[in-house]
């Protein structure tokens, strides 16, 4: 299966004009963020200021995953539901350079921008979905070796997490800027500077629980151990908080709460009892832990090693438009939850006891300043790893670091700065 030419769709998608400030934009790292800088900003910054770097640090989000989308294998991007996402996103492209020389004064900008924004979050709602189908289209119609399915499951980490990135950036903005944004919550736009950990928790696992429920008319029932309380300045004892979006972690905990609910009881379906679900949760000084063990049996080692990979499940498929919301079976829920972790430098992995359960452990930063984004960059790595047979060094592990990862190390906010060439270790 050969691999395309870096501009070939964009040729179609994009006029000549538009395809230069591709060009120009996707030249400049991302700029990743601090948890502890969201926060800042999102005290003292003004709409101005979120204006003038997010329409230029969107862009150069957008372009750098833009021009990554073209190195994917020629079939998979002539792809119906593929081409789709293209032009998704190269309208989005158009939409937000139209504010390249605004004025950040205008306040018809201002709220023109703002509106835009929420037009490419509606517009973009169904990527997931509409990407994961493109790849099922092109399994059904086309052989895939190796090292196609290789950079195929390398390309959809770094796309989704490039979108978890621009989603976010999105949200600040809006949720902190648009006319009828709510001034009296506590929240910091999408962050929550007293997320409770026990109540995120909880309502995952309750909402997992209630789909358990609609499919095997059971439940396993839950407990929860460890540091759920500690001392807060003065002396008292209070629930354990966390600086975090509590939408990324309930993401998180939900598709775990689901995989070890159908688990345990399809692993003990001849039992009068279900064993609970039993969930430990850990402070330290730079690391939250949530570590969920079931009793679902377990899974073999050589299914272990293909757990984070799209569109792998151990679930029956379900369809693609399902009349319900499916338990399991579309092989994203594990995948996406990694990189909701991963995305603010925290990490979920998995230690499976084949005949007895599975252990998910979600690291999280405890320290604002620490959590930083970790955003995937266009540059001679990544494009590297389209094309060789030999996995090159890779963000996605943490094996490797630094640029050579393929991921931008931090900067200041709105120093967006011209990339420095890397190759593959």
């Amino acid at each position: 299966m050969r691999f395309t030419a870096t501009v070939r769709n964009l040729n179609k998608l994009l006029d000549l004009k538009s395809l230069k400030m591709l060009d120009h934009y996707s030249q400049f790292n991302p700029s990743p963020l601090t948890i502890k800088q969201f926060m800042e900003f999102g005290r003292t910054g003004t709409e101005e200021e979120s204006f003038t770097f997010l329409r230029t640090e969107i862009v150069v989000r957008l372009s750098n995953i833009m021009k990554e989308i073209n190195l994917l294998p020629g079939n998979l991007l002539q792809m119906p539901s593929v081409l789709i996402v293209q032009g998704w996103y190269t309208q989005s492209f158009i939409d937000l350079v139209e504010f390249e020389s605004s004025s950040p004064t205008d306040l018809v900008n201002l709220a023109q921008f703002c509106q835009t924004l929420k037009t490419v979050q509606t517009r973009h709602t169904n990527v997931v979905q509409t990407m994961a189908q493109g790849v099922l289209e092109l399994k059904e119609s086309h052989m895939v070796d190796n090292q196609t399915d290789l950079a195929i499951q390398y390309f959809l980490d770094r796309f989704y997490m490039s979108r978890i990135s621009m989603r976010m950036l999105m949200h600040q903005h809006t949720l902190l800027f648009e006319p009828d944004a709510d001034k009296d919550t506590l929240r910091i736009g999408m962050i929550d500077p007293h997320c409770k950990v026990k109540s995120v928790i909880m309502e995952a696992f309750q909402n997992a629980a209630f789909l358990c429920e609609s499919y095997y008319e059971c439940a396993p029932d839950i407990e929860i151990k460890g540091q759920t309380l500690v001392k807060n300045a003065d002396g008292k004892k209070v629930g354990l908080e966390l600086v975090y979006p509590p939408p990324h972690l309930y993401h998180m905990l939900f598709e775990i709460f689901k995989n070890s609910m159908r688990a345990t009881i399809e692993n003990h379906s001849n039992s009068h009892e279900l064993p609970e679900i039993e969930v430990l949760v850990a402070k330290g000084e730079h690391d939250v832990t949530i570590r969920v063990s079931d009793q679902g049996g377990g899974i073999p080692r050589h299914i272990t090693d293909h757990l984070f990979q799209y569109l792998f499940s151990t679930a029956p498929r379900p369809s693609m438009t399902p009349t319900k919301a499916p338990l399991a079976g579309y092989g994203y829920g594990l995948p996406l939850s990694r990189l909701y972790a991963r995305y603010f430098h925290g990490d979920l992995i998995l230690n499976s006891y084949d005949g007895y359960g599975t252990d998910a452990v979600v690291y999280l930063k405890a320290l604002t300043h620490e959590a930083t984004e970790l955003l995937p960059v266009f540059n001679k790595t990544s494009t590297k790893q389209y094309k060789s047979s030999i996995p090159t060094a890779d963000w996605t592990d943490p094996t490797f670091s630094g640029s050579s990862r393929g991921f931008t190390p931090p900067t200041s906010p709105g120093s967006s700065s011209r990339k420095v060439v890397t190759t593959a270790v």
